[in-house]
């Protein structure tokens, strides 16, 4: 028993090491190939760099005008996390607590969200939306698209926790004349701050990490594109060669913004998960 015990567990440390592994290392390799030229970085076969050279963080963040594209990311972060806590905390809050027809369609058709991705079917229609609207040359079409196309598995995780809350409160708020809007923001709101810290963070990372609505909105306009486009253009200088370093050093600093944030809300992102699956 004990050494099938020992096994399992041996079995679960390798498991664990072998996914920080594959997690860490290739970030690592990223961070130590800032500090390489170019030529080392392209030839490979190293992992510390020959010679540490400094000097790729600042030529990266001038070439790519990173000043300016951090302004524009924390511009579409910002809203993008907003917009996406206002809607999910409504949305589940209403498909929680109220009964209407077509209920049932209306949250498999949310949670089939979930499974479709900004990709080849989808993002011509929505560029068309956008320009009928005015919109396809504003970061305001990359915002609303965000907002709009991940509020699957937000909406999911908010409901859940709603649902966890008594509804004798939502009837005590009624009986003293509180309308549905009243109870919301004064009863539910205050209680499902947790939940909400977690959505407002990965809606925060899933703004900064995206690329394919940002280069493709901002692809005219070179003033407004965001830090991810702004690292792939990086990657080829004025000579059309490969500067994987200079690339590899904006990938660095793009970094940073978002393990700020990260440990910043962590406390917040650990009790909402933990808060969630003690009410689930």
């Amino acid at each position: 028993m004990n050494s099938k015990r020992i096994t399992i567990r041996l079995m679960t440390y390798f498991f664990l090491l072998a996914l920080a592994v594959f997690t860490v290392f290739p970030v690592l390799y990223a961070v130590l190939g800032a500090f390489k030229t170019n030529a080392e970085v392209t030839l490979g076969g190293t992992i510390l760099p020959q010679t540490w050279i400094f000097t790729n963080f600042p030529e990266a963040w001038t070439n790519a005008n990173f000043a300016r594209y951090t302004l524009n990311t924390l511009y579409t972060c910002v809203f993008t996390t907003i917009g996406s806590v206002l809607v999910a905390s409504m949305s589940g809050f209403v498909v929680s607590r109220k009964t209407f027809w077509g209920k049932k369609v209306l949250m498999g058709a949310i949670l089939a969200t979930m499974f479709l991705s900004v990709g080849a079917i989808t993002l011509r229609p929505l560029y068309v939306l956008m320009l009928r609207l005015g919109l396809h040359r504003s970061l305001w079409s990359i915002i609303l698209i965000q907002v709009a196309t991940s509020q699957g598995a937000n909406i999911f995780l908010v409901s859940r926790f709603v649902s966890a809350v008594p509804k004798e409160l939502d009837e005590a708020a009624h009986i003293d004349g509180a309308n549905l809007f009243q109870i919301y923001r004064m009863i539910i709101l205050p209680l499902i701050t947790p939940i909400l810290g977690v959505v407002g963070l990965f809606a925060f990372r899933y703004s900064w990490n995206d690329y394919v609505l940002p280069s493709i909105f901002t692809m005219t306009r070179e003033s407004m594109r965001t830090l991810t486009v702004g690292v792939v253009s990086l990657r080829y200088g004025e000579s059309a060669a490969a500067q994987w370093n200079l690339m590899l050093a904006g990938a660095s600093i793009a970094i940073i913004p978002m393990l700020i944030v990260y440990v910043i809300a962590n406390k917040q992102f650990m009790s909402g998960l933990t808060a969630g699956a003690v009410k689930g």
